[in-house]
């Protein structure tokens, strides 16, 4: 390369470093859009609107918070990875981003077509038994079930949901094997468990922890590596399936379109971390089980890339294909 090749290049970069931070600094100069592949009331959209009310006093711009549902996502994903790239339209999701497609034929290449800004929070789970099964620790669950394989069932919301999901890497660290029993939804699954039309459910440590201490469902076991400050006494994975604490690790993140300039990226994260740690919404987060966490671009990068290959892996092992 030419000297004079050379010193074009370096003004393009500095010029275009120039650009970006213009744009960072006008950022927002429209109202933004944060889409939920979710229906309206349930837990995303909840979170969504939580967050989006504080960032209006901050950034001093509407925030539409967009419900987009279908395709177990898909379709409001879609929308944003082919979103103008300026920071204005950006998605709210669970871990199911990484992993619905690789169940599924989406429009979108989730790894080359996003980029996640933020992990907003981290999200406990339960293994709870209907108290008709006679079980109260994982090793009388495990006992029973080795003793009688397919007999005990567990719900789900649906064929490669979470619950699903967390069901299939638990009963393969555990060797037993389940009747898995798909319904239309985690609320119509979570009815079904306390109806006593099936066994057992992996849900929400939030959706579970209530229920338990009524007596109406009996706690097993929790996701992570610490037991869940609102029920303690249940003991968490790594102290009976060592390892496997951080493999069953949930989480809420939003992304933005792949092309999104870093500082815009960058001030997004900082903003919205900034409102996930004020003490009202980590306390409202808390309350629905979800632990705030506030991880930055760079670090959240590494563990959607880690979920990526570590749910595809348990995918194609069990040969999970979504409704």
């Amino acid at each position: 390369m030419t000297h004079l090749a050379q010193r074009l290049l370096a003004s393009l970069i500095l010029a275009a470093g120039v650009v970006a931070a213009a744009a960072a600094a006008d950022f927002p100069s429209k109202p933004v859009r944060l889409v939920v592949t979710f229906s309206p009331g349930g837990t995303l959209d909840v979170v969504a609107r939580l967050i989006a009310a504080k960032l209006r006093d901050n950034w001093r711009a509407p925030i539409i918070v967009e419900n987009r549902v279908g395709a177990s996502g898909a379709i409001g994903v879609d929308h944003v990875a082919k979103s103008a790239p300026d920071g204005h339209t950006l998605v709210l999701n669970a871990m199911l981003i990484v992993a619905t497609p690789q169940m599924q034929r989406t429009p979108y290449d989730v790894m080359r077509d996003l980029v996640g800004v933020i992990q907003t929070s981290e999200v406990s789970y339960m293994l709870a038994a209907s108290p008709k099964t006679g079980v109260s620790s994982i090793g009388e669950l495990v006992e029973l079930a080795r003793k009688n394989p397919d007999r005990l069932s567990y719900a789900s919301g649906g064929i490669g949901t979470g619950q699903h999901l967390y069901a299939a890497l638990v009963t393969g660290a555990a060797k037993i094997r389940l009747t898995h029993v798909p319904y239309k939804g985690n609320g119509p699954a979570l009815q079904a468990l306390l109806a006593g039309e099936v066994d057992l459910i992996f849900d929400t440590a939030g959706a579970i922890t209530t229920l338990a201490k009524a007596g109406k469902v009996r706690a097993l076991m929790v996701s992570g590596t610490r037991p869940y400050e609102g029920l303690p006494s249940v003991p968490p994975i790594d102290s009976v399936y060592p390892g496997m604490g951080m493999s069953i690790a949930g989480w809420h993140g939003i992304f933005a379109p792949a092309a999104t300039p870093k500082a815009i990226v960058d001030q997004i994260a900082a903003d919205v971390r900034a409102v996930v740690l004020s003490p009202d919404i980590m306390s409202r987060f808390r309350e629905m089980g979800f632990e705030p966490t506030g991880v930055l671009p760079e670090q959240f990068g590494e563990i959607v890339r880690r979920d990526y290959e570590r749910w595809g892996q348990l995918i194609r092992e069990n040969n999970i294909r979504a409704d």
